[in-house]
């Protein structure tokens, strides 16, 4: 997510104000995109991304003195389109316009500091409300090739 000279003019007025934990965004039977909020606090390991999502997102959760065994991931071969991506609101807040795969706008949702967003599909855009720092995970490795399409 390279930053703008100009920020995005919003197009629609779609605000979704949810204080569900977890949201799951979808259009036309296609998820688009997951937020899972920041006071979000299992009592126990919960994934919060469907298994067709390309990132596994979960919390895992461990008791004092818990252990994770020493372990390393075996190479397997995955076959993905497209760059998911995941972005941590670290500092400050955002405004997220989600879109469909064919562009059609589904809406405008606020992110605040420690609030997380998986981004499967679809078009996105951000507009900060304050001084804001991002987090942001997506699949690599990185090719120099055309990867965004700006609309």
């Amino acid at each position: 997510m390279n930053a703008p000279t100009e920020p995005p003019e919003p197009t629609f007025n779609m605000t979704h104000e949810s204080t569900e934990p977890i949201e799951h965004i979808t259009w036309n039977g296609q998820f688009i995109a997951t937020i899972l909020r920041q006071d979000f606090r299992p009592d126990k390991t919960t994934f919060i991304t469907p298994d067709a999502y390309y990132q596994q997102t979960g919390l895992v959760v461990y008791p004092a003195g818990g252990v994770i065994k020493r372990h390393l991931h075996l190479p397997l071969q995955r076959h993905l389109v497209g760059t998911p991506e995941a972005i941590l609101v670290r500092a400050g807040s955002v405004e997220v316009d989600l879109f469909g795969l064919d562009r059609t706008p589904l809406g405008t949702w606020v992110l605040k500091e420690g609030d997380l967003i998986i981004l499967a599909g679809g078009g996105h855009g951000f507009r900060c409300l304050e001084n804001t720092i991002l987090l942001e995970v997506k699949q690599g490795p990185y090719t120099g090739l055309k990867e965004k399409e700006f609309f």
